[in-house]
């Protein structure tokens, strides 16, 4: 990648860049505070299970020393009595392995969690690259790494130095010593070799773990046109999304256009506002089928005066059939009243008129009036919700 597309590369990881990586086995991890715990568990149980595990082995490899005489290589004892040493072995090593192996769980679990990724297994042809395969060996990464390791072993090795060097003018005493001293003062020495070792490795571990995160949160960073297309992928394409929203607009106007010339009335601000609604006789009330307001108003008005659909002025009740109801659905009972006044008014200037008259139902209605500027008279409303 060239200097530049890295330079771009200023923004934060995304949630979904990230998993993608784990996905792919790409989880921050330092080797360093896995040998931390190994070290440290193995002090452990060198301090814990050490003399034990001592005993233990000596005790068996003293029982097979003591039936040497018994072994023949031809004979199948021999299989019995190996059997039974190698057992006895695996039993007084098999707590310190079970801790050395909790050790290494967690310290893997407490980098990165559970991580389940076969795509990281997954064969790849830029794996078997030679060409590929050279450059990840030679890459900047790797090189750090290797500086890493050589630091390590210098610096250990220094503080082991400093730590033994001073024991070094009386290493003479060991000749006159028990053996059995002698072996203690040998394991006290390397209990604090070992203890030595892993206070360094522990701070070798925690800021190589800091550093492991900085260089794989630098890794993952993403420009803003990777953010984009990221956004795009999850959301979709703003610009086309707005597109066939706009479509789907104008689909939804024109079907509404198509339904004024077949709308019982269109009742107006009279210029802001224009609601068409549509009642017939099966119908348990009457549902708007068109309505807008300015440009959208003064079409709809237009369309009601070219396919001869009556034209009501009823500010308030054009204002709240705009306001509480959506297109296709029934109006509200609180403007029955007003509403079938309007209607009532469009039947009886049809009938004056000797205009066709849409079949209403008839009756009486209770509800709560909208306000009307309806003529009254004698004709009586239709009735709605029966």
């Amino acid at each position: 990648m060239s200097e530049e597309d890295e330079s771009s590369k200023t923004e934060e990881p995304t949630p979904k860049k990230l998993q993608e990586a784990r996905d792919q086995g790409n989880v921050i991890q330092s080797r360093d505070v896995v040998n931390f715990a190994m070290l440290g568990a193995s002090a452990l149980v060198l301090t814990a299970f050490g003399a034990m595990m001592s005993h233990k082995i000596t005790l068996i490899a003293r029982a097979f020393i003591e039936r040497a005489w018994d072994i023949r290589v031809d004979d199948t004892n021999f299989t019995v009595i190996i059997g039974e040493l190698l057992l006895g072995i695996a039993v007084s090593l098999l707590v310190p392995m079970g801790i050395l192996a909790i050790a290494a769980f967690a310290a893997f679990y407490l980098q990165f969690g559970l991580l389940f990724a076969p795509k990281s297994i997954e064969p790849k042809l830029d794996k078997i690259d030679p060409i590929k395969g050279f450059g990840r060996l030679f890459s900047m990464r790797n090189i750090v790494e290797f500086l890493k390791g050589v630091a390590k072993i210098i610096v250990v090795g220094a503080a082991a130095i400093f730590l033994l060097w001073p024991e070094m003018s009386s290493i003479d005493r060991f000749v006159f010593t028990d053996v059995a001293d002698t072996l203690g003062e040998i394991n006290r020495l390397a209990l604090s070799v070992v203890f030595l070792v892993v206070a360094i490795v522990a701070v070798v571990a925690g800021a190589d773990y800091l550093y492991q995160r900085f260089a794989f949160m630098k890794q993952m960073r993403m420009s803003k046109h990777d953010l984009k297309e990221e956004f795009k992928n999850q959301e979709g394409d703003p610009h086309v999304k707005a597109k066939l929203r706009q479509i789907r607009m104008e689909k939804a106007k024109q079907r509404m256009m198509a339904a004024v010339p077949q709308a019982t009335v269109v009742v107006t601000n009279p210029t802001h506002y224009a609601v068409a609604l549509k009642y017939e006789d099966m119908m348990p009330a009457p549902k708007v089928v068109a309505k807008g307001v300015d440009a959208v108003a003064l079409r709809i008005r237009e369309l009601a005066k070219e396919s001869n659909v009556p034209v009501v002025e009823n500010p308030p009740l054009a204002r709240t059939l705009y306001a509480l109801v959506e297109l296709d659905k029934e109006i509200p009972p609180d403007t029955y009243k007003a509403v079938a006044e309007v209607i009532s008014f469009v039947m009886r200037r049809n009938q004056r008129s000797g205009g066709p008259s849409k079949p209403l139902a008839a009756g009486i209605m209770a509800a709560t009036s909208v306000g009307s500027t309806v003529p009254a008279d004698d004709a009586t409303p239709p009735a709605f919700g029966q």
